[in-house]
């Protein structure tokens, strides 16, 4: 517990440098991307492969697109892959959270 206390007070006061923020929460958008590509994936008892296959891609592209390190998203991409899983793309600006 004494870690995550630790953590959370490092981060934040990181969190207060603007070009730290701005780089924590570009990441954030990437990685919640990723895991909710993956998550719909796997609630829908798809593997890569069949997905891939049904996207007319590899298994390896589904990877990418699951990795939380990708920043190579096409919004074309994002589209047709949201038909297949039968979800739509939503993209939403909105104000940022004040931290600190």
């Amino acid at each position: 517990m004494k870690d995550t206390v630790k953590f959370k007070d490092y981060l934040k006061e990181e969190l207060k440098d603007p070009e730290f923020r701005e780089a924590f929460d570009e990441e954030g958008v990437y990685a919640s991307l990723a895991i909710r590509i993956a998550k719909i994936r796997q609630e829908q008892k798809l593997t890569q492969k069949e997905l891939a296959k049904q996207l007319h891609t590899t298994q390896q592209t589904i990877s990418r697109l699951e990795n939380i390190h990708n920043k190579s998203y096409s919004l074309q991409t994002l589209i047709k892959l949201a038909r297949i899983l039968d979800k739509r793309v939503i993209i939403k600006f909105s104000g940022r959270e004040r931290r600190g």
